[in-house]
């Protein structure tokens, strides 16, 4: 049996995320893991893609924009609190956090985090990091 897990939003993040952000550990069951994301004000992420995880994504505070990428399919949109979107395996994306807040989201990820090695850093994104 899965033991219960409570856990308190922490104040410093746990690890710098190869594209840049700042991730606080929350979660991780046998199917998904769960992570709080920071973007500083006015930060740029490095533009990456994902080897074998999709992820799903819901906007707490801040305003910025996420730019996603498959194939011949791209669109770059405007995310602010109270919004959500995927990130299917297979995505190339970035993200920018605009104004004086930082941008802060939920990630779901399925499944679970594998480590760094899952991140590829691609060469080309929306905007210069």
């Amino acid at each position: 049996m899965t033991p219960f897990e409570t856990r308190t939003l922490p104040e410093a993040y746990d690890v710098l995320a190869p594209d840049g952000s700042e991730i606080r550990l929350l979660h991780s069951l046998g199917k998904a893991s769960v992570v709080h994301c920071r973007l500083p004000a006015g930060a740029v992420s490095i533009p990456v893609q994902h080897r074998t995880v999709e992820e799903v994504w819901v906007f707490l505070a801040g305003a910025g924009e996420v730019w996603r990428k498959q194939a011949n399919r791209e669109e770059t949109l405007a995310v602010a609190p109270g919004m959500s979107l995927t990130i299917p395996l297979g995505t190339k994306f970035q993200f920018r956090a605009l104004g004086d807040a930082p941008l802060e989201f939920l990630i779901t990820t399925s499944p679970p985090w594998p480590g760094e090695d899952e991140v590829v850093l691609l060469d080309v994104g929306r905007w210069q990091a």
